[in-house]
């Protein structure tokens, strides 16, 4: 008897685990309108097919950055332009929560595209930087080919949702999500970028997917 209710507890206590785990988990995102799918590793690598295209970007630091600099890390993604005077300032001032962490995680990388880049050359987005007290290596501020980005923002990030994904590169593109990317590159969380709570939820699901 005292067997058979050891081996009873052993089963339930792995179950409530797991339940605990599943219930715990982030969910991936296949597609643009943001059905959350909430599956194991195992299970995302056979029904996931979604991951963030390669890329080659310039950023403040006048650095190549592409897909190599992420391999094997989590990533943050959001779109801005210098010049914005409506969400971009609170945006960026609502991130600075997130510089803490990537200043003492390299494991994180935030990426923050310009939605203008034919505007937005090296030294403005260094100037940019330094007014926001961007300070991290990990937070690179990117510019590069238009088509590219907004390719990039609509069919990899699905930023504007299922709005933009109809879009072409001649449509601006504006919008306050911030994208939380696993290890994998494949789509993890999005966020509202302009409110705080939003971003508090982002660090902690960053905790959470650094877990995984």
């Amino acid at each position: 008897m005292l067997k058979t209710a050891l081996a009873i507890s052993c089963i339930l206590f792995i179950v409530s685990c797991e339940n605990k785990s599943a219930t715990n988990a982030l969910p991936y995102y296949n597609t643009a309108n943001f059905d959350p799918q909430f599956l194991s590793s195992i299970e995302a690598e056979k029904k996931i097919n979604h991951t963030i295209a390669n890329f080659s970007m310039t950023d403040q630091y006048n650095q190549t950055i592409t897909q190599k600099d992420i391999e094997g890390k989590i990533h943050v993604a959001n779109f801005f332009f210098t010049s914005c005077g409506s969400i971009c300032p609170k945006m960026t001032n609502n991130l600075i929560a997130v510089q803490d962490i990537l200043k003492k995680d390299k494991s994180i990388v935030l990426f923050s595209y310009s939605v203008t880049p034919w505007k937005d050359n090296v030294p403005v987005l260094k100037s940019f930087a330094k007014e926001y007290k961007i300070t991290s290596p990990n937070w690179h501020l990117l510019t590069g080919k238009k088509e590219e980005i907004y390719e990039l923002a609509r069919k990899s990030y699905f930023a504007e949702e299922n709005i933009g994904f109809s879009k072409d590169t001649s449509e601006f593109l504006h919008t306050e999500h911030i994208l939380l990317v696993d290890k994998n590159k494949k789509i993890r969380g999005i966020y509202n970028a302009t409110l705080e709570l939003e971003i508090q939820q982002l660090i902690k699901d960053i905790s959470t997917l650094k877990k995984e």
